[in-house]
C-alpha cells in the first residue's frame, strides 16, 4: 500500500502531517464537509450509529472525532459516555464549542491522543466508530490492532471511509468532481491547497472493499462485511470483536 501524505516532499512523518493539516483546515472544516457533500455526509454518519445499535453499546469510542459530528450522533443510542480521541488539538476546540453548546458535557469527553497508541485499557468499550479517519493513519494495521485491543469482546466497530464508485457514469463524474471541483473549492475556502489535493490522492490508493476487509480480519475482528453507501462514494465496515 502507498504511503501518500498531505506534502509527499516534506520530511516531516505522515503523523505530523495530518496533525498540522487538520490544525490549518479546523475553523472551515464542518462547513466544507457539508458544502463539499452536498450534505449527504450527515446520512453516512446516521447509518454507522444505526449499525452498531444492536448491541444498545454504553461507552463509545470515536476514533478520528475530529470536531466530534459522530460522537455528537452517537448519542442517540442513549449510551453512558462517548470519547472522542483525535490529534489535531484545533479539530477538538471546535468539538468541545459544540458539544458546550448544545450542552452535551455530561455525555461526550474530548481527548488529545494518537489513534495508533490509544490511551485505554484492554476491553473498555462496546463499541467504536470512525469516520473518514482510518485513510489518515500512519499504520493502518497497527490502529486496527489498537481498537480491537480496547474493544470489548462480543462489541462492534464501525468504520466509515471513502471509497470509489465502480458504475458508468457515476464513477466518470465522481472522478471529475473529486479530482477537479473539490480541490479548487476546497483549497480556496480553506485556504489549504495541500488538504484537498492529500483528500482525493488518499482515497485513490487506500485499501477499500475485500482488501479492507481483510485488514479488519488480521487485527482479530471477526464477520466484518462492507456496504456500499450512495452508489459507492463512501463504505461501510462493519465488525465483531
Amino acid at each position: 500500500m502507498k504511503e501518500v501524505k498531505p506534502n509527499q516532499a516534506s520530511a516531516d512523518s505522515k503523523k505530523q502531517q495530518v496533525e498540522a493539516m487538520f490544525n490549518s483546515i479546523a475553523p472551515k472544516y464542518d462547513f466544507l464537509n457539508r458544502f463539499l457533500s452536498l450534505g449527504i455526509d450527515k446520512g453516512w454518519r446516521k447509518k454507522a450509529i444505526q449499525s452498531i445499535g444492536d448491541i444498545n453499546p454504553k461507552y463509545i469510542l470515536d476514533v478520528a472525532t475530529g470536531t466530534a459530528d459522530l460522537a455528537i450522533a452517537a448519542l442517540k443510542l442513549n449510551p453512558i459516555k462517548v470519547i472522542g480521541i483525535d490529534i489535531s488539538a484545533l479539530m477538538l476546540k471546535v468539538g468541545e464549542d459544540k458539544i458546550a453548546q448544545q450542552k452535551l458535557t455530561d455525555k461526550i469527553e474530548l481527548i488529545k491522543g494518537d489513534s495508533e497508541q490509544l490511551p485505554f485499557a484492554d476491553e473498555t468499550f462496546d463499541a467504536i466508530t470512525v469516520a473518514f479517519g482510518v485513510r489518515n493513519f500512519e499504520n493502518l494495521q497497527k490502529g486496527l490492532n489498537e481498537m480491537q485491543r480496547v474493544l470489548k469482546t462480543g462489541g462492534k466497530i464501525a468504520v466509515l471511509e471513502f471509497s470509489k464508485p465502480k458504475s458508468f457514469p457515476f464513477k466518470q463524474l465522481y472522478n471529475f468532481y473529486f479530482k477537479n471541483i473539490l480541490p479548487t473549492w476546497g483549497g480556496f475556502i480553506s485556504n489549504n491547497k495541500d488538504a484537498y489535493t492529500y483528500l482525493p490522492e488518499s482515497v485513490q490508493h487506500f485499501p477499500e472493499g475485500k482488501q479492507f476487509v481483510a485488514f479488519l480480519h488480521q487485527a482479530g475482528f471477526k464477520e466484518a462485511k462492507v456496504q456500499l453507501l450512495t452508489f459507492g462514494i463512501c463504505s461501510l465496515y462493519i465488525a465483531l470483536k
